[in-house]
């Protein structure tokens, strides 16, 4: 205050104002520019002279801003010092008190002034101004309504009385109310009213009390409501932090603090109090136990001479206790370790400053468990007492770690001699191959067993190149692994093969690691296990072929004795002249030998050894063309459903092998699903962006013509789809199915460089899909008219070549019905002499299988001699013919046996006219 009076008299207006604003409230300022004559004296000046005045005061008496700044207008000389001190000294808590003297203007008038003090007091309670408003008493007409006057303002300075104290007892208040409890009704300022969305106008003429509760948070609402009821019910004090929805729809958090007032007869009355925004206080708090419970760090407040501490949730945690906000400093200290000092209490001699950083052992009070933690903190002197501020967090880790160290440190030379005989016992016992190299490959230590495995003494090898001893078709690749390991780069174990000492090869697998500049590698010698692996593969291989070959036999043996039988009849009936009822067994004989083929291209299938016509093909296009086929095989009781690309799907496909695959696969269906469902055809293009590891072969990245064959039947358990593709494994009763269906359009499908994926659910049903590459041109449109009679010829010479005499005679005979000259031959050797006459063949039919030179070779020497020769290629199994495309020159064709007398005169008619164009 000493330095305040020294100061320049703005300045001293100024602090003055800041100290009246925080003992005062926000209700001052209000109240100074209201019409009422308004003063503040300042009590803790002799005196107590006038340090403000508003306009009303100088209008009524006189005394203006010169007045007060010369500090010449003092209340004690308005009443009188001593009647001041007394009537001052009398007043009640909180209360005011009126007086009525006469005071003389400067203009020489004189009124009877009623003034009203109210004291105005700091955070100890002590007065440090006086609030003064001034009356002029000569108004009044007489005593009534000098009396009325009085009333009235004794009651709003009552009032105004009541808000400056809540306003000083709650420094940074925001917003004030007041309840009239006998009409219900709420007076509230206009802070309070924007906080609670509530008009300003409205608010201060009153609202209904239930308003108070509209804008609390649904979840506070309860708690609220209770403590108001209190209040209303006579309660001195209420406080409480809630949450309220502002008036721009956000959430904020406030505290609440009021009191109720009583009558004469004790009754509650009003009910008044204050509201601050503590939304930044709450957002802070909840960051500060978001950062202290993500650090594992308690805080503590304990004020010396107290018997608690105030603590955070961390800290109690640390300590084992239930969450609390203050807990008794015995029970603190109670988990300590006997032999430490208190955790709080123990740095009671310290003054002020830093406190010593400390690490303390407590046993938690929850478990039991001993866990150290560390100590910091500050002293500060408050209040005449010290204040102790600190913070702990859990170092049982870094303690336990150090107890570690210690005890490695000590016993660190024991382990190393431990260590080092454990590393002279692998190195001398292990039968694995070690050695350490430079990064050039040349050893500099080996280890026993090179000796013992490959009968090398160490002498020898130490100083020489490592792949020295390497296969030669393997040393580029192991001097590639050397580069990698030097320069840091990650290696797999790779096997390598070494010459022994007594010349033979060992395969040695191998991990190589960098260390240093060194390079430490560890073989394993493989070579029994890669001929047990061997050995292994080869017996199930022909496991797979004893089952495969007892299929094919049991087979066989029924579609040949339907063969054989069928013909022995026959020929019976035709020695006895019974020839009226042939056709029903030839027919028979007919179908199974039909069978057979089918069969047999099954098999080729499978072991993806068929003859294929790949070529350019519109996937969409064939789906399109099944549909009618399959509505009429599928049956009213299953849906069929097909869906096309809206693009082209050309993909390099045979399109009779890929109908009958999807053929398969939609018969198969239909037998899923017996009691009817749907069937889906779907034709799209994807592209695959990288390799898909969930189906048994790899599919590579690209883009792919995908054809999906999916049901709605039975679907399939694990264990039958982990078979799916077996040969002559089937579900299906006996005779129903040869269970090649599967396995032939697997395999059609990988000839054809594309790739299947199954998925199958019990319940749910089956897809099967077809990724078959795309083709990036056009596709070939192929003359698809239909013949309406088998073609002859016009005694054409045409050389057989076939070393199968039966076969031989077959397609002479077709070639003589046909009408062409067939000249035979029995291999290439007798066919060739037939070619260098000038015989005028215009056609040559060869097995591609013929002993000696086979059909292909004796092609080309044909075409050296004649080189327009057209040839046709007849092939039941030729490794060399399943890629037509690869194996036909131009003017050459080919038909698979076996075949019927319409096959071989269609493609003999096709290829002459070929020529013939040509």
């Amino acid at each position: 205050m000493t330095e305040m009076l020294k100061a320049d008299p703005a300045e001293q207006m100024g602090a003055h104002w800041v100290r009246l604003r925080r003992f005062a409230g926000p209700m001052l300022q209000p109240l100074i520019k209201s019409g009422m004559a308004v003063a503040i004296a300042d009590a803790a000046r002799p005196g107590r002279p006038l340090i403000l005045v508003n306009a009303a005061f100088t209008e009524l008496t006189g005394v203006g801003a010169t007045d007060i700044a010369a500090s010449e207008c003092r209340l004690d000389d308005w009443i009188g010092q001593a009647e001041t001190t007394a009537t001052l000294d009398a007043l009640p808590e909180g209360e005011s008190a009126s007086l009525q003297v006469r005071t003389r203007r400067d203009d020489g008038s004189s009124f009877w002034n009623v003034l009203t003090l109210t004291p105005i007091a700091n955070e100890s309670g002590h007065e440090v101004y006086i609030l003064v408003t001034a009356a002029d008493a000569m108004a009044a007409r007489d005593a009534r309504d000098l009396e009325s006057i009085l009333s009235s303002k004794r009651q709003e300075l009552a009032r105004i009385g009541e808000q400056v104290e809540l306003g000083w007892k709650l420094a940074g208040a925001s917003g004030a109310w007041e309840w009239d409890i006998a009409s219900e009704t709420l007076y509230a300022d206009v802070r309070f009213a924007t906080l609670c969305g509530l008009s300003p106008t409205e608010a201060s003429s009153g609202v209904p009390g239930r308003l108070f509760f509209s804008t609390i948070h649904p979840d506070d609402r309860l708690r609220v409501r209770i403590a108001v009821a209190a209040a209303l019910q006579g309660a001195e004090v209420f406080a409480r932090d809630y949450r309220i929805r502002s008036s721009d729809g956000s959430v904020r958090w406030v505290s609440a603090r009021g009191r109720s007032h009583l009558d004469g007869d004790d009754q509650p009355v009003r009910f008044s109090g204050v509201q601050t925004d503590i939304t930044d206080q709450k957002r802070v708090e909840e960051q500060l136990q978001l950062a202290q419970t993500a650090g594992g760090v308690g805080t503590f407040l304990y004020e010396s001479g107290f018997g608690t501490a105030e603590v955070s949730e961390e800290f109690c945690r640390l300590l084992g206790f239930h969450p609390a906000k203050v807990l008794p400093v015995r029970t603190i200290n109670s988990v300590v370790h006997p032999d430490d000092a208190p955790l709080i209490g123990g740095v009671a001699s310290a003054l002020s400053g830093e406190l010593p950083y400390s690490e303390i052992r407590i046993r938690r009070a929850d478990d039991g468990s001993e866990r150290w933690l560390a100590l910091r903190g500050q002293v500060r002197e408050e209040g005449g007492g010290l204040c102790f501020m600190g913070a702990i967090y859990d170092v049982t880790g870094s303690k336990q770690v150090q107890d570690r160290l210690r005890e490695l440190n000590l016993t660190l030379e024991d382990r190393v001699r431990a260590r080092t005989r454990e590393r002279d016992r692998v190195w001398n016992l292990s039968r694995d191959l070690f050695n350490v190299c430079d990064p050039q490959g040349v050893q500099k230590a080996v280890n026993p067993a090179w000796t013992q495995e490959l009968g090398y003494p160490a002498e020898d090898l130490i100083g020489t190149r490592f792949d020295a001893l390497v296969h030669p078709d393997e040393k580029a690749a192991f001097q590639s692994i050397l580069a990698d390991v030097a320069a840091g780069r990650s290696v797999p174990d790779f096997d390598l093969h070494l010459v022994a000492h007594d010349g033979e090869w060992r395969c040695i697998n191998w991990t190589i690691t960098a260390e240093d500049e060194d390079l430490y590698c560890v073989g394993r010698d493989v070579t029994t296990r890669l001929q047990l692996q061997d050995e292994l593969r080869q017996s199930q291989k022909m496991e797979a072929v004893g089952q495969l070959t007892g299929g094919l036999a049991h087979d066989f043996n029924n579609m040949l004795t339907g063969v054989i039988g069928c013909l022995d009849i026959v020929k019976r009936r035709i020695e006895s002249g019974r020839i009226d009822d042939l056709d029903r067994f030839m027919d028979a004989a007919t179908s199974s030998a039909q069978r057979a083929a089918a069969l047999t291209h099954r098999l080729l299938a499978f072991s993806r050894r068929q003859p294929l016509d790949s070529k350019p093909f519109d996937v969409n296009v064939l789906a399109r063309s099944m549909e009618e086929l399959l509505r009429r095989t599928l049956g009213e009781q299953i849906e069929l459903v097909v869906r096309v690309d809206d693009r082209v799907l050309l993909a390099i496909i045979d399109p009779n092998q890929l109908e009958s695959a999807v053929l398969n696969l939609a018969l198969n269906a239909r037998d899923a699903m017996a009691q009817g469902g749907r069937l889906t055809i779907e034709a799209r293009r994807v592209a695959i962006q990288r390799r898909i590891s969930a189906v048994p072969d790899d599919i590579p990245p690209g883009e792919y013509a995908c054809l999906t064959v999916s049901d709605t039947g039975s679907g399939m358990p694990a264990e039958v789809l982990e078979r799916a593709f077996e040969p002559f494994f089937t579900t299906k009763p006996i005779g129903k199915g040869t269970g090649l269906g599967l396995s032939m359009i697997d395999g059609f499908v990988q000839q054809s460089r594309g790739h299947l994926v199954i998925d199958s659910v019990v319940g749910r049903g089956t897809s099967v899909t077809l990724y078959l590459p795309v083709h990036g041109g056009e596709m070939l449109i192929e003359d698809t008219s239909a013949r309406t009679h088998t073609p002859s010829g016009s005694g054409e010479q045409v050389l057989v070549i076939e070393d199968d005499a039966s076969v031989r005679l077959l397609v002479l005979d077709v070639l003589q019905e046909l009408n062409y000259t067939g000249i035979e031959s029995h291999d290439g050797q007798e066919a060739l002499q037939v070619l260098d006459s000038t015989a005028p063949i215009r056609l040559l039919i060869t097995d591609v299988g013929l002993p000696g030179l086979n059909g292909r070779q004796v092609a080309e020497i044909a075409r050296q001699k004649r080189p327009d020769l057209p040839v046709l290629f007849m092939t039941a199994y030729a490794p060399d013919a399943i890629d037509r495309g690869a194996f036909l020159d131009t003017g050459m064709d080919m038909i698979s046996k076996p075949f019927t007398m319409d096959a071989m005169a269609t493609k003999v008619r096709a290829i002459l006219d070929g020529t013939r164009e040509k």
